[in-house]
Order: C-alpha cells, then sequence, then structure tokens
C-alpha cells in the first residue's frame, strides 16, 4: 500500500502506556470466553466485560512501559494514515447523500481501556464502541494477525481499520440503533443471524473504502487487495471455531463464515456504492 505521502488523521488518540488499577476480576470460564472472542472484531465490550465479572476502573495511571519501537511508531503512523484516507472516503460519500459525516476517534492503548461500552482487554481484538463513537486497536493484535491468523500486510493491517469504521458508518447512519431496538424481542439464534448481517455490512463497507482508495486516490499496489481477502477469510467464523474447539456450530455465528466475509467485502470493493451492501435485505448471504 502506497501510503507514506498520506494525510495523517487529527483523530487519533493515544493511550499507550496508561495502566487501569484493578483491571477486570474473575476467571475460569470468563478468561476462556475472553480468549476465544479475542480473534473476533467488533465485539461488544460491554457483554465480555459482563461475562468475566469486570468491574470498570475510574481512574488510569502511566505504566512503566519500555519506549515504542521504530516499528511500532511506523505502525502508528500507518493507521493514522489509513484512518485519514477512510475519513477522506465517507466525507465524499455522506456529502454526495447530502448528509455530514462525523469523523471518529481511534483510541490506540496497551493491554486493557476504558470506554463507553465498559472495560476492554487486548484479547477482545480491536472493537467500535457506538457509546462513544470511537474505535480502540491494542497494537499487539496486528502481531496475531499476522502470526496466529496467518493475514500479513499492511493491507490486511488497514482492513481491520477499515472494518471498524464501516461499524462507525452503521451507527451514523441508524442501522446500530435499530438492531440494539430489536435485540431483547429476539432468541439467541435469531440475533446471531443479526449480528452476522451486521459484520458483514461493516465488511462490505470496509471494501467501499479499498473501492475509493484505489480508484480515487491510487494507494493500492498488486497483491494488496488480496491481502484484505485473505484477511477476511481468516477471520471467518467457521474457521475460528474449528481452530479453537475442532467443530463448527453455524447457529452461533456471529461474524459469518469466511466465504461470506470474502464476498461481502468483494461486493463493496466492486460497486463502490452504500446500496450494494444490504445485507438486511439480500435474500442470500452467500
Amino acid at each position: 500500500m502506497l501510503w507514506k505521502s498520506g494525510r495523517r488523521s487529527s483523530n487519533v488518540e493515544d493511550r499507550r502506556g496508561l495502566r487501569i488499577p484493578g483491571g477486570v476480576k474473575g476467571g475460569g470460564i470468563g478468561i476462556l470466553l475472553l480468549a476465544l472472542v479475542g480473534m473476533y472484531f467488533g465485539i461488544d465490550p460491554a457483554l465480555i466485560m459482563n461475562m468475566a465479572g469486570g468491574v470498570p476502573q475510574e481512574s488510569s495511571t502511566m505504566a512503566d512501559t519500555p519506549p515504542p519501537t521504530a516499528e511500532e511508531q511506523e505502525l502508528v503512523d500507518f493507521i493514522s494514515v489509513v484512518l485519514a484516507d477512510t475519513e477522506d472516503t465517507w466525507n465524499k460519500i455522506f456529502k454526495e447523500k447530502g448528509g455530514t459525516y462525523r469523523e471518529p476517534k481511534l483510541v490506540l492503548f496497551t493491554g486493557q481501556v476504558q470506554s463507553a461500552c465498559g472495560f476492554a482487554q487486548a484479547a477482545m481484538g480491536p472493537f467500535y464502541c457506538p457509546g462513544d463513537q470511537k474505535v480502540y486497536i491494542d497494537l499487539a493484535f496486528y502481531k496475531d494477525l499476522k502470526n496466529r491468523l496467518d493475514a500479513p500486510g499492511d493491507f490486511a493491517q488497514a482492513y481491520v481499520v477499515a472494518h471498524e469504521i464501516g461499524h462507525h458508518v452503521q451507527k451514523l447512519i441508524g442501522i446500530s440503533d435499530k438492531v440494539q431496538q430489536v435485540r431483547q424481542q429476539l432468541s439467541e439464534k435469531e440475533y446471531n443471524k443479526v449480528s452476522v448481517k451486521v459484520e458483514l455490512q461493516a465488511d462490505c463497507f470496509a471494501g467501499i473504502w479499498a473501492h475509493h482508495a484505489d480508484r480515487v486516490r491510487n494507494v493500492l499496489e498488486p497483491g494488496d487487495i488480496e491481502e484484505a481477502l485473505n484477511a477476511a477469510s481468516r477471520i471467518g467464523d467457521d474457521r475460528l471455531q474449528q481452530q479453537a474447539q475442532g467443530y463448527v456450530v453455524p447457529d452461533s455465528f456471529t461474524h459469518g463464515s469466511s466465504a461470506q466475509r470474502v464476498h461481502w467485502f468483494k461486493t463493496g470493493y466492486t460497486a463502490g456504492t452504500l446500496e450494494a451492501c444490504d445485507t438486511f435485505s439480500s435474500s442470500r448471504l452467500h
């Protein structure tokens, strides 16, 4: 990805090195759940906090952490450029639709963080909190993406940011609020189906960003889209369940299968329009 000459976003909030006293209390099945859900994107941290018996803390202090490496600083720089590029994409799309795009903050943290959605640990992976409209990322996740999930490459890293920004777009256009309104009316099985559609749409929105990054600003290099597609395939519910427990339970899918995630990212990338990403009206999710 040709990113070094790109604009840097002013919406990066760096909380690396902050330590939250006490953290999450609890263990056993709660910690196991944290480890399992850590492989997913977009998880609701408030839900996981409840599972683990966590108690959010009100104060934080600076931890004694070593200074960031040059590699880590370059990654921060890269994320800032990707965030800026998503801002340019969605500002343009919202303006064309007669609306205004509210740019979210992206919070970098180390180990654990307090958000409006509750206390979160790095094991949960990157997530978007609709309560404060911020994206949260621990940079250590990218090592897991490369080494444990076998999804290397800078565009795979960019896809992670673009997916979470996709959840912010859903919040702005009212989809997130509608989903929350019906949540209590649905069984777990039925809500899982809705959750899959939410996540696949965020993948599709990430594809819209890739479409504009490629055609408008010419930042893509050969192999970049393949990196994103590989990342999407590596985080499908079927693949992750097989890795974690040795078998697959489709009714428990919350993010979609590998094939579905690849399909909807490609749909957004090919069409480049919001209309193409209507996973809720689609008769088949593929």
